[in-house]
């Protein structure tokens, strides 16, 4: 915990120079040396004020909570409508102009997962507080999943996202006037993807990287470890790879593939019972928690190269957003939304998908994953509106 003693101005400085190398690097490289020469004060001015880095980062994590609800609090709206859109766009707002504090939170949403709980409450109370009635997790994660993702790419110029589009969605819907069947979305049985009888060397090295990194995670992980989880020499590793970082890359690269390919597997076949765009959403969505639920790791690998290899992430999500663009035309969001940017509305559904994912990654009781696709079904065809009054012609 924080000493609480000397000057308040010496412990600001300190709070500011950790917030600049924490949003910079990850949390592992940081040390408190770094942290006292950017503050220009000695090592060991840093414990008169905190017991420790930890101690340290998590009363940063404590305040950026705070300085978001000062962001998104008592908003002026006179309708549930007009406070849903300021909420919106608050969050936009702060995310842009609070990148550093938006980094920092988001490894340690990862690292300190109380932390996102303590969020999650925040966030769920400022929507049932817009709206004029209690929320559910349903309700928080349809509008804050793709909300937050939308706002962090906007914020960091990742993809073109027009907050227009991503306000209307969560107050109006995107599969707008769709129905879907629960058969369709849930039914049948998954198959998983097909095992090797026989590994060559880069996939055994590939396989031992991808439990330790999933595991320990990748600054905790040596290439000794790697290829002694493979059994082979660290020579063959370099035969087959650069550095550890080239490798990284190449295993980021390899989830991304395994789970596209996983749900395509699971997809209806072609002249099997067709889906129209809301239930290949949903059922995605679904087949996407299936394999959170088997692959343990992958969540961690990508979510931890986000702040090792961030071009490398970015080029893991361009993968998703190409993959649905290329859908048949009468499956494109294009065509169920032709009044909507379709970039924005593919990285809701990523966003969506990302903190449905989180949650049911690091949760130890999740909650009914099935029941919240329902749910989250009604949602995408008309928003929040129901909380709304009607709009006006």
């Amino acid at each position: 915990m924080s000493r609480g003693q000397g000057n308040p101005e010496t412990a600001e400085r300190l709070v500011a120079a950790a917030v600049e190398c924490f949003s910079r690097k990850w949390y592992g490289t940081v040390s408190v040396a770094e942290i006292c020469r950017e503050a220009g004060l000695s090592n060991g001015v840093f414990y008169r004020y905190f017991d420790g880095k930890e101690t340290l980062f998590k009363a940063i994590l404590g305040r950026i909570i705070d300085e978001i609800k000062d962001a998104t609090d008592h908003l002026e709206g006179r309708t549930p409508r007009e406070r849903v859109n300021l909420l919106a766009e608050a969050l936009f707002r702060f995310t842009r102009s609070r990148g550093d504090l938006i980094s920092v939170f988001r490894e340690g949403q990862y690292r300190y997962y109380d932390y996102e709980r303590r969020l999650v409450a925040m966030y769920t109370r400022g929507l049932s507080a817009a709206l004029g009635r209690e929320i559910g997790p349903a309700e928080y994660l349809y509008a804050f999943g793709g909300l937050r993702f939308c706002a962090i790419r906007w914020a960091a110029k990742a993809a073109p996202i027009r907050p227009a589009t991503v306000r209307s969605i969560v107050t109006d819907g995107l599969f707008r006037g769709l129905a879907w069947d629960a058969d369709k979305v849930f039914g049948g049985t998954a198959t998983p993807l097909p095992v090797p009888l026989e590994e060559g060397v880069r996939e055994r090295l590939l396989r031992s990287g991808r439990r330790l990194f999933g595991e320990k995670g990748y600054f905790e992980t040596n290439i000794h470890e790697i290829t002694d989880g493979a059994r082979l020499s660290v020579g063959a590793f370099y035969t087959y790879f650069e550095s550890k970082e080239a490798f990284y890359a190449e295993l980021i690269a390899l989830v991304g593939k395994d789970i596209r390919a996983f749900i395509s597997r699971n997809m209806p076949p072609p002249g099997g019972a067709s889906l129209n765009p809301l239930e290949l959403e949903l059922r995605g969505l679904w087949l996407w928690l299936v394999y959170v639920s088997i692959d343990k790791h992958c969540y961690n690998i990508v979510r931890e190269a986000e702040f090792v290899l961030p071009a490398t992430v970015r080029e893991y999500y361009g993968a998703f957003v190409a993959a649905y663009r290329r859908r048949p035309r009468e499956l494109r969001i294009a065509t169920a939304a032709p009044d909507l940017d379709e970039i924005s509305a593919i990285e809701y559904l990523l966003g969506l998908a990302h903190y449905f994912g989180l949650e049911a990654a690091f949760e130890d009781s999740p909650v009914n994953a099935r029941a919240l696709v329902e749910t989250i079904g009604g949602y995408l065809t008309r928003g929040l509106s129901d909380f709304l009054e009607p709009r006006k012609a």
